[in-house]
């Protein structure tokens, strides 16, 4: 079976619509109650689960009203595990209730649950990264990368790593500069590292055959 190419523009046009705009959360006024959302969805997305699964999951904390970082710490740990089983997150509850209960505590207790607050604090794109890590021992590489990614134009800071799936498509593709690729075709760089993300997710990682024309 023949290779099917498709070109660069078309795939990111297809496959490069930011998580963040696929929740519906409004990032570009900058507002911290929507940062915090965010931050919450891109903790979800990090696990190695089905996207649609952390996509309801996320779905369930908003219709509960608990997607800022005090509710989350008034929700408790019960509360927080049957959310997180509803949204089909059994494999990773009870693990991810202790996780968010400790990272949106410490947001609480040193940026007064305000994201915007920790960007402001930061010297600068590592200090950042450093900060977001230290909410919690749960924050790692992966998570911060998927959460500055769509921050990227909101924050100044935000200069993330490709995360080890983005890597896997640049491999792939043998790219080197997603910002320099991005200039050169006159793509928007986030949606351009989420759509490498996505062929990575559903066509690399499940050895679907296809061809991106740079």
């Amino acid at each position: 079976m023949s290779q099917v190419e498709i070109p660069l523009a078309t795939f990111v046009k297809e496959y490069g619509e930011p998580y963040s705009e696929l929740l519906g959360i409004d990032l570009a006024g900058g507002r911290s109650k929507e940062i915090v959302k965010w931050f919450l969805a891109a903790i979800l997305y990090s696990k190695p689960i089905r996207e649609s699964s952390a996509t309801k999951t996320y779905r369930c904390f908003e219709e509960k009203g608990i997607v800022s970082a005090e509710a989350i710490v008034k929700a408790g740990w019960d509360k927080l595990v049957s959310i997180l089983d509803a949204g089909g997150y059994t494999r990773y509850d009870f693990s991810t209730a202790d996780k968010l209960l400790e990272v949106f505590g410490n947001l609480e207790t040193m940026y007064g649950g305000d994201l915007n607050e920790l960007h402001q604090e930061a010297k600068g794109p590592e200090d950042l990264a450093l900060r977001l890590k230290a909410l919690g021992k749960g924050i790692g590489d992966t998570t911060v990368s998927i959460f500055l990614r769509d921050m990227r134009p909101i924050w100044n800071k935000a200069d993330p790593l490709p995360t080890p799936l983005v890597q896997m498509a640049m491999k792939k593709l043998k790219l080197k500069d997603l910002d320099a690729l991005a200039k050169s075709k006159g793509l928007d760089p986030v949606r351009l590292d989420t759509a490498l993300l996505r062929l990575a997710k559903a066509f690399l990682k499940k050895n679907r055959r296809i061809r991106i024309a740079l």
